[in-house]
C-alpha cells in the first residue's frame, strides 16, 4: 500500500503541473491544444500498465479497455471517467504542488502568496483531515484536484488490478475527456467506441460522497440593441445598451436567486459574462434548477426583469436566446437503481460511510446519463475547486481509488 500511495502521488504532482485550462471562448474541440499534452501523457501511462488499446482521438477524448479476467459471462462493462481540463476561472500554469504531511489542523499558510490561507475554520472538511497528508498549490494558481484527482484515483486502481489478476472483474472501460469545465466534455464521445453498459464519473468532492441528483442547467444570451449619439449632443437621443445591461442585473433580486444566497435545494439565476459598447450588449447568464419547472419559472423571471428595464428606453430592442445545455441524470438513474446501489456497497466495502446527495452543479455524467450510458458521480476528495485555495487529501484519493476497485469486484461478483 506505501508503494502504491507514493505511485498516487507522483503521478498526481505530473498531472498538475501540465497546464490543461479550457476555454469558454472558443469554438474549437477541444477547446485548448495543451490539454493534448496530459491525454498524451495518459496514454503512455495505460499502455506502460499493459493496456496496449488505449488512444486519445483527434477531439483529445481518451478511450480505454481493462479486458475482463473472469470466466462469467455477462458480466456488465462498467467505466470510469474523469475530465483532462481545469477551470478557466483560476490559472492552471506552472502549478507548484505541496504536500502537507500528517495535518494537524493547522491553517495552510500558502508560500507564494501568504494572503492565501485554508483555514479548518472556512473548510470544515478538514476536520476530517488530522493526520491525512493534504496537497496544495502554492498560491498564485489553482491546484487542479478538479479533477486530476479523479484522473490519479482510475489509474491507481487500474495499476492494483493490473497488478492482481488473482482479483476477478469484468471488462472495465476508461474515458478520459476534455472541456468539462466549459460544458462540452461529452460533445465528442463516441458511446459505441466505448461499448460501455454503465458508467461512473469520478469527480466528486466529500469523502464518501455518491451524487445520483445534478442541477438541470440553461444558458441566456440577452442582446441589447440601444440607440448610439456622439455624447457631446446625446441629450434625448442616446439609449447607452452597456447601461441597460447594468441595469438588468441591478434589477435582479439580490436576497434570493442567486448563487451568493442559495444553497440545498435553491436554484438561482447567474450573470457570467457583459460585453459591449454604446449601441449593442451582450449579456450571458446560467440557469440552474434541480426541477426543469424551476428552471422554466426563473427564465421567466429573468425576461420579464428584462422587458421591465427596456419600458423605460422606447428606441432599445433586445432578444432573449434560450440555450439547454444538461438535465438533472436522477431521472436517468432512477431507471437503473443496481448502479448508485452497487456505489454505495462498494463506498461500505472501503470502510467509509456513503454519503448519497445532489451536486450543485453538473459533471460529464449528467450528459452521458442522457446519451445512454447511466453515470453517477463517486467522490476523488477535491475541495475549493475553480480557486487559489484548492486542496486534496492523498488518502481521500486512495480510498476513491479502492471504490473504484470494489465497484469491479462486486459486478463480477453479481453477474
Amino acid at each position: 500500500m506505501n508503494q502504491l500511495k507514493e505511485n498516487l502521488i507522483s503521478r498526481f504532482f505530473r498531472y498538475v503541473k501540465i497546464d490543461t485550462q479550457s476555454n469558454p471562448e472558443s469554438s474549437l474541440s477541444p477547446s485548448t491544444e495543451k490539454q493534448k499534452n496530459l491525454g498524451k501523457k495518459l496514454v503512455q501511462e495505460l499502455k506502460s500498465l499493459g493496456i496496449e488499446n488505449a488512444e486519445m482521438d483527434e477531439f483529445c477524448v481518451v478511450y480505454a479497455a481493462l479486458a475482463g479476467n473472469s470466466e462469467k459471462a455477462d458480466i456488465p462493462k462498467i467505466m470510469f471517467c474523469s475530465h483532462i481540463d481545469t477551470s478557466p476561472d483560476c490559472s492552471g500554469a506552472f502549478v507548484m504542488p505541496i504536500i502537507h504531511k500528517n495535518y494537524q489542523g493547522q491553517d495552510l499558510v500558502l508560500p507564494d502568496d501568504n494572503s492565501q490561507i485554508i483555514r479548518m475554520s472556512e473548510h470544515p472538511d478538514l476536520k476530517h483531515q488530522l493526520g491525512n497528508d493534504i496537497i496544495t498549490a502554492s498560491g498564485t494558481t489553482l491546484l487542479g484536484a478538479d479533477n486530476k484527482a479523479g484522473l490519479a484515483a482510475i489509474m491507481t486502481a487500474l495499476e492494483y488490478l493490473t497488478k492482481k489478476p488473482e482479483i476477478k472483474h469484468g471488462d472495465i472501460k476508461i474515458l478520459f475527456t476534455p472541456d468539462e469545465e466549459v460544458g462540452r466534455g461529452t460533445e465528442n464521445v463516441d458511446l459505441k467506441r466505448l461499448n460501455a453498459d454503465f458508467g461512473y464519473t469520478i469527480d466528486g468532492e466529500t469523502l464518501g460522497s455518491i451524487e445520483n441528483e445534478t442541477f438541470s442547467a440553461d444558458g441566456v444570451e440577452i442582446k441589447i440593441y440601444g440607440v448610439s449619439a456622439h455624447p457631446g449632443f446625446a441629450k434625448g437621443k442616446m439609449e447607452n445598451a452597456l447601461k441597460i445591461g447594468a441595469d438588468i442585473i441591478a434589477a435582479l433580486p439580490k436576497e434570493i436567486l442567486s448563487p451568493e444566497t442559495t444553497e440545498g435545494r435553491n436554484g438561482f439565476i447567474h450573470p457570467t459574462d457583459i460585453q459591449g459598447n454604446v449601441e449593442f450588449c451582450k449579456l450571458s447568464f446560467i440557469i440552474r434548477d434541480f426541477d426543469e419547472s424551476g428552471l422554466v419559472e426563473k427564465e421567466k423571471v429573468l425576461k420579464e426583469t428584462v422587458g421591465n428595464v427596456l419600458k423605460a428606453y422606447k428606441n432599445s430592442s433586445f432578444e432573449f436566446v434560450l440555450k439547454e445545455q444538461y438535465r438533472n441524470m436522477k431521472s436517468v438513474l432512477d431507471n437503473f437503481p443496481q448502479v448508485t446501489g452497487n456505489a454505495i456497497e462498494a463506498i461500505k466495502r472501503a470502510g467509509i460511510e456513503p454519503k448519497l446527495q445532489s451536486i450543485r452543479g453538473g459533471t460529464d455524467g449528467s450528459r452521458l446519463s442522457f446519451m445512454g450510458l447511466p453515470c453517477p458521480n463517486i467522490f476523488a476528495g477535491e475541495h475549493a475547486f475553480h480557486s487559489k485555495l484548492e486542496w486534496v487529501s492523498v488518502q481521500d484519493m486512495l480510498k476513491a481509488a479502492e471504490v473504484i476497485v470494489n465497484l469491479a469486484i462486486i459486478y463480477e461478483e453479481k453477474a
